[in-house]
């Protein structure tokens, strides 16, 4: 796992030990950041299941004025804060240890132009997590959010947000969502 593009290009991450993570692959990475390309520069971007915080460190490598990385489980956290340090982007890095639900709650009043949602595959997390963003109000009023899941997984999308595209890449979806009055 490594740092694609930006000022910590080729930077080598450090993974989560165990099998409780699974790491963006390179591919499905790319895709993400082709998408986000024109959106970067000088954003705020909330990854809410951030694991090994690759997504937020290449945000940051590439332009990202700021990312918060969010992670209930301690091992994650550990790797996250040794991967900023790596990619010397901790000046611009905040790092929670705290459920999603907990994030959105202290961070409510702040806007993100970029969500990350990468929760866990299979169930009604990514679902719920959606939910908490609209409840929670952070999303920038042109910005956008994006989703990986499985193929396999129903992405339900609020009532607020409309889906700008889908991505497949084998047996992985990401859904890029907006609100409804950027799509329209």
């Amino acid at each position: 796992m490594r740092v694609i593009s930006g000022s910590a290009r080729g930077r080598i991450l450090e993974p989560v030990p165990g099998k409780d993570t699974r790491p963006t692959t390179d591919k499905v990475k790319e895709s993400v950041f082709n998408i986000l390309q024109f959106r970067l520069y000088d954003a705020a971007m909330l990854d809410l299941f951030a694991g090994t915080g690759q997504m937020g460190i290449e945000a940051l490598s590439r332009g990202a004025a700021r990312a918060v990385f969010v992670d209930r489980a301690p091992k994650a956290i550990s790797i996250i804060r040794k991967n900023v340090a790596a990619a010397r982007v901790e000046d611009r890095a905040e790092v929670l240890q705290m459920t999603y639900q907990q994030a959105l709650q202290k961070l409510q009043g702040q806007k993100f132009d970029i969500l990350f949602l990468d929760p866990p595959y299979g169930g009604e997390l990514l679902n719920s997590a959606l939910n908490a963003v609209e409840s929670f109000d952070i999303l920038s009023a042109d910005g956008i959010i994006i989703c990986e899941s499985s193929v396999e997984d129903t992405v339900m999308c609020p009532d607020t947000f409309s889906v700008y595209r889908t991505y497949q890449y084998g047996t992985i979806r990401l859904t890029a969502l907006c609100r409804k009055e950027e799509n329209e």
